[in-house]
């Protein structure tokens, strides 16, 4: 079904909205918070909690894309499930391998929750991703936004685990360029 009558299910209240929202974006949204998450039931209750939080925000809200809605509300309440099932044992999970990684970029007194926060300053991460090649954009998305690992991104774009490293450590580079640029501290 077309997402903009997936939309107007939405506005017209009708439970047919989740239905077909289900059928079209349930592994969509498993894949996003699988990776997040680790855990199969975390996961599949991550998507329920996806289902009502679209069925209980739209309306008011009206996204011009379902899909990066659904996304973004997934990984939302991913992350906010794993930290607080990770509260008093930091360390090991993909979500502190990634955020690590960027470190180098961020300041150096943050923990992963101020470095959210700092990713969030939506022009000079923008403007970097909009100059990054496609392939490299779309892997530092999935290695950063939905915490794919390396070898899935490896295996996904056809090439070896060494060569997705090198393209992300160039792109925390000139990650690290721009928010200086930008007047960041980093």
């Amino acid at each position: 079904m077309d997402d903009l009558v997936i939309l107007q299910l939405y506005e017209q209240r009708s439970q047919d909205a989740l239905k077909e929202t289900a059928q079209k974006y349930e592994a969509y949204c498993r894949s996003i918070s699988m990776n997040i998450l680790q855990n199969r039931e975390d996961a599949e209750e991550c998507v329920n909690d996806t289902l009502q939080k679209a069925w209980d925000t739209i309306p008011p809200a009206k996204p011009q894309s379902l899909p990066a809605y659904l996304g973004k509300l997934t990984r939302n309440l991913a992350l906010d499930r794993y930290r607080a099932s990770h509260a008093e044992k930091r360390g090991g999970g993909r979500y502190e391998t990634a955020f690590s990684e960027l470190e180098e970029c961020l300041q150096d007194n943050t923990d992963p929750d101020q470095i959210e926060k700092q990713l969030v300053i939506r022009a000079a991460l923008n403007l970097f991703l909009k100059e990054l090649p496609s392939e490299a954009r779309k892997m530092f998305l999935r290695r950063y936004w939905y915490f794919s690992s390396l070898n899935e991104i490896a295996h996904d774009f056809h090439c070896s685990e060494s060569k997705v490293q090198s393209i992300l450590y160039r792109a925390r580079g000139k990650l690290k360029e721009q928010l200086q640029t930008e007047g960041v501290n980093v």
